[in-house]
């Protein structure tokens, strides 16, 4: 077995913000490897997210986000379990993102594909949120990014609504 040194730790605990002891075990798992870590860290999260899908969301934010010089506006409300992750740079990072990707991609119609008005036309890929390619990092989907908040913050996360607005509609 490979020895795992503290400045490994904290190398895959700065890249993926999961605890000392799960970065440990991930490295153990891993046999050192901090890609492989990443990977197993990755699939443990997203199965912990799917765990924490039924907990409330009572707590959160609502961001702002405006574009092209005041044409284009969006607020989106996204929610957590406790005010202390609200505050935490991860949760404002995300639901910035999130109101950032509303606004670039005019055809968002809804979150999910059950939220979808009758009669949308378009791909899930295009209208709704979840399915929506991440615009900042293509290789995730905005789905991909919450769960990656939810393993990262230990705590269930939805955005609730959002309205987006441009001017002249």
């Amino acid at each position: 077995m490979a020895t795992i040194s503290a400045d490994d730790v904290k190398r895959l605990r700065e890249l993926t913000g999961a605890g000392v002891m799960d970065c440990k075990r991930a490295l153990e798992e891993a046999h050192g490897s901090v890609d492989k870590a990443v990977a197993i860290l990755k699939e443990k999260g997203i199965a912990s997210a799917a765990k924490k899908a039924h907990r409330e969301t009572s707590q959160g934010l609502i961001d702002a986000y405006i574009h092209a010089q005041g044409r284009i506006g969006v607020l989106v409300e996204v929610n957590c379990e406790t005010d202390f992750v609200a505050r935490t740079d991860t949760f404002k990072q995300l639901t910035h993102d999130i109101a950032m990707q509303i606004a670039g991609i005019p055809t968002t119609l809804a979150i999910t594909e059950d939220q979808l008005p009758e009669g949308a036309e378009g791909p899930p890929e295009e209208t709704v949120l979840m399915k929506q390619t991440f615009i900042k990092d293509s290789s995730k989907t905005i789905e991909q990014l919450v769960k990656e908040a939810i393993a990262q913050t230990g705590e269930n996360i939805r955005i609730r609504r959002f309205a987006r607005f441009q001017l002249g509609d």
